[in-house]
């Protein structure tokens, strides 16, 4: 799916945390199309400089309100641009792009960082006979803000902190398999540092759980074209991130 390309209204652009922001825009034909796990490849500039778009996950839609909601953090020069928007600017927006995760009726969400936006996604969008519970990675007490954003979602959300300060101590993992063993969850969905998604997947693995990844890479056309983004797959396969993922089956990907 190669997506729209829309001249997006801002709506809010709001800090949410030291380098971390939350903007909704008013994107009508993304917002009535998008599904969880998909992105939107946002150009921040109309001059080369910074040439390449920005791939930022869906962290929500509303197809009735014409919106689309995106979380970003601030890491160069094309973020620190965003950062300057103000309710009114238009930002040139090309999605909804990728594959989508496939959900389960009963799912475990495990995010860290700026992929935490997915699982809020899908934690925003349960359908009819599908419930979710999510565990947050976080490296300590500073960086639970991100817990906020599900206070209006219906799944009950699990901490931990690498210096214990918030929750259990530790990774995302440390919880994952008394989690798994009482919930018999029939889905594992999973995004952030690579080293974490791995350590989620190989738990989900060794308990015999289908866990999907959601991976994040740089990407310059975000439509399949580039091969900027190509990764290793399974079998000798080799995909391009943005068009046959971002997300994948774990299996597909990590070599577990």
């Amino acid at each position: 799916m190669s997506g729209y390309v829309e001249q997006g209204e801002v709506v809010r652009n709001e800090q949410i945390g030291s380098d971390v922001w939350i903007m909704d825009i008013h994107a009508p034909k993304q917002a009535a199309e998008a599904k969880i796990g998909q992105f939107c490849n946002v150009r921040v500039a109309d001059s080369t400089a910074p040439l390449l778009r920005r791939p930022i996950s869906y962290a929500g839609f509303d197809a009735r309100r014409g919106r689309i909601t995106l979380l970003y953090r601030v890491v160069g020069k094309g973020t620190e641009i965003m950062t300057r928007l103000v309710p009114g600017d238009t930002l040139d927006c090309l999605g909804p792009l990728g594959e989508p995760f496939v959900t389960s009726n009963n799912m475990l969400l495990v995010g860290g960082g700026v992929g935490i936006a997915p699982m809020l996604c899908i934690a925003s969008h349960l359908q009819k006979g599908e419930e979710a519970q999510v565990i947050l990675g976080f490296r300590n007490e500073s960086e639970t803000f991100w817990a906020d954003l599900f206070k209006d979602t219906p799944v009950q959300v699990h901490i931990t902190t690498d210096d214990g300060s918030v929750g259990t101590k530790g990774f995302p993992t440390a919880i994952m398999p008394d989690l798994i063993n009482a919930n018999s969850f029939t889905s594992v969905m999973t995004c952030g540092p690579m080293p974490m998604m791995k350590g989620v997947a190989q738990v989900a693995k060794e308990l015999d759980v289908p866990c999907q990844v959601s991976l994040e890479e740089r990407m310059g056309c975000g439509t399949g074209g580039c091969l900027g983004c190509a990764c290793d797959g399974a079998g000798g396969k080799r995909y391009k991130v943005c068009k046959d993922g971002p997300v994948f089956p774990a299996e597909e990907v990590f070599f577990l």
